[in-house]
């Protein structure tokens, strides 16, 4: 039997060079990172990544439907607030609370896609760090959370200053899959009634969905949650998907 042939001058198919090696470095990075020496404090900032993707998903879909983005707040312990101002109907309500829940998601799709060449990966830090400074004249309103997101913007401005394009390339795909986890390792919160924060018990999203949509709240976190890890899936395919070359 013989091969296929193929034009002439044309190479097969392929994921963009790197791709899959930088993916599965960041992945075992994630595995690796809890179990050695100290690596639970570097865990600690990252959980605080997905509570600022979740926070300021429910800002920016408030925009986004026309309301305002008024404050966000971030603690310690992981939670967050993020407080705006709409016209008030269910489905607005609905929507910005549904907005933090796929947050996280919709930002590692966006970072994956971005990721497939070295200078878009550098470009997407850059403007990640200016669109945290952004958030901090605008939104950000705690002591706390100001020197989180200034202290996370200017970690991404040193990596576009002073790494290579690989580690500019590694740092995007790395925060994609870290919001990427954050699906399955805070999923919990998609079945829950109330949100604990450090501003105090609150109706969860889910929850708020519930009261403008009248299904019980936990039907709508499964739904969130398939529809997470579709958007992840399509992320995922955008990175590694492959490249004519000639």
């Amino acid at each position: 039997m013989t091969e296929p042939s193929r034009p002439a001058g044309l190479e097969p198919a392929r994921p963009p060079m790197g791709a899959v090696a930088v993916l599965l470095a960041c992945i075992a990075a994630s595995l690796v990172l809890p179990h050695i020496p100290g690596g639970r404090w570097a865990w600690w900032p990252l959980m605080l990544l997905s509570t600022l993707a979740h926070e300021l998903g429910h800002g920016l879909a408030a925009v986004a439907v026309g309301g305002d983005f008024v404050s966000l707040l971030m603690f310690a312990d992981g939670s967050g607030v993020a407080a705006t101002a709409h016209d008030g109907s269910r489905m607005t309500r609905a929507l910005i609370s549904a907005g933090g829940l796929v947050g996280p998601a919709l930002s590692a799709c966006g970072l994956f896609f971005l990721a497939r060449t070295e200078r878009r990966a550098r470009m997407a830090l850059a403007g990640l760090s200016g669109v945290l400074l952004l958030a901090v004249a605008l939104v950000v309103r705690n002591l706390f959370g100001v020197a989180y997101v200034c202290a996370l913007s200017g970690l991404l401005a040193a990596a576009v200053r002073f790494g290579s394009a690989w580690v500019a390339r590694f740092c995007v795909v790395f925060l994609a899959v870290q919001l990427s986890a954050s699906v399955f390792s805070r999923g919990d919160y998609l079945f829950t009634a109330v949100a604990r924060t450090g501003a105090g018990n609150m109706p969860s999203d889910v929850a708020q969905i519930a009261e403008a949509f009248l299904l019980p709240y936990w039907i709508w976190g499964g739904l969130c949650g398939l529809f997470s890890l579709a958007v992840l899936a399509l992320g995922t395919w955008l990175y590694l998907r492959p490249m004519e070359t000639a």
